[in-house]
């Protein structure tokens, strides 16, 4: 397995690693309960150094990038970020990235560590002779600082360093004596940051955010933090056979910027199913791989669940044919072979107070 350059931290904080698309990872330290309440509440800390990075130079970036992506990065400023997707020809998910444009003709997409490989490979199909696409995920470290107190921490561990103001923007800075960048983006439902820091800089980095209150915080509650949030996770609510309309995500989707890929086969694709939120009505926890019914019949199959540590309510994402998917909608869940009662509910489950 694959590690990053904070796994012998991991291992002497006592944390309990598991394999994660071939990386040794942290699943929870203390808990996943504690560590959830941590970020909620407090600030908590992720090695999130698993993710890939790819970097688009040169003259072209910008007509490279809008190929690959739905969304429109013409829109972005040096300094600002958009979330978007890479999709297949069919229209449907290669997988979903964050585009960073540092500056008019460079850009850094950070992407899923499950698909970092596959997603360079898709990604090169559309360089040029003066714009190569460049895998760096061997460069970068990256931790995630988050929650209410995140800012806090930040200042307690490196002073009052410049933080970027608005969510999905960034800026190239220092802790100590390294050099950075700080993204405002997160996966968590709450305020926070990312520090994308050289690879063997980690641990350096790590400590004082430790020392100045921050819990470090596994892949665990990571998940049931995001799904709290309801926001996607490939394999889950995105694939290759599912579309960003079906997705709940079409505000990514940028049909009228030019050609990019998925762009034909999108424009007249059938919404064949639709991503809901669903809220358990009768004790049980609808996993991934439940199936949905109503009444008698299968419509469809649960993608994530849990029991939701901070609104202590069994919640699931699932997918069911459109005419299934209205607010209020009484849905049946197979629970180990027993139909339990759901409703269709609205999301994101959590958000937070401004």
């Amino acid at each position: 397995m694959k590690k990053t350059s904070l796994n012998a931290v991991h291992r002497k904080l006592g944390a309990r690693m598991v394999d994660f698309a071939g990386w040794d990872m942290p699943v929870q330290y203390t808990g996943v309960r504690e560590e959830h309440m941590a970020v909620r509440t407090k600030c908590g800390l992720f090695d999130v150094s698993h993710m890939g990075e790819l970097e688009i130079a040169g003259p072209d970036a910008l007509a490279v990038v809008q190929k690959l992506t739905c969304n429109d990065a013409s829109k972005l400023k040096p300094g600002q970020s958009q979330y978007s997707a890479f999709l297949t020809e069919r229209g449907t998910f290669v997988d979903d990235v964050i585009v960073n444009r540092i500056a008019e003709d460079r850009f850094l997409i950070c992407v899923n560590a499950s698909n970092a490989d596959k997603d360079f490979e898709w990604a090169r199909k559309q360089e040029t002779k003066t714009t190569p696409v460049t895998n760096v995920s061997d460069r970068w470290a990256q931790i995630a600082v988050q929650g209410p107190e995140a800012a806090d921490v930040l200042v307690g561990a490196y002073g009052h360093t410049p933080l970027p103001e608005k969510p999905f923007t960034f800026l190239e800075s220092q802790l100590g004596d390294i050099p950075v960048l700080i993204s405002r983006t997160g996966y968590t439902g709450e305020d926070g940051f990312e520090i994308y820091a050289p690879w063997d800089k980690a641990e350096e980095l790590w400590t004082p955010l430790i020392d100045a209150g921050s819990v470090p915080c596994g892949l665990g509650a990571r998940d049931t933090l995001r799904l709290e949030a309801a926001l996607p996770l490939y394999g889950h609510e995105i694939d290759d056979d599912t579309t960003p309309f079906e997705a709940g995500l079409q505000w990514i989707v940028k049909m009228d910027k030019g050609e990019f890929l998925g762009r034909e086969a999108l424009r007249n694709a059938a919404l064949r199913k639709k991503l809901i939120g669903i809220e358990m009505r009768e004790p049980g926890i609808a996993r991934q791989g439940c199936a949905i019914f109503r009444g008698e019949k299968r419509v469809g199959g649960v993608v994530s669940g849990t029991k939701s540590p901070f609104l202590d309510k069994a919640i699931a994402t699932g997918f069911a044919p459109p005419e299934f998917a209205a607010l209020g909608t009484k849905l049946g869940i197979d629970i180990h072979n027993k139909t339990r009662q759901a409703e269709v509910v609205s999301t994101p489950f959590y958000k937070r107070k401004k």
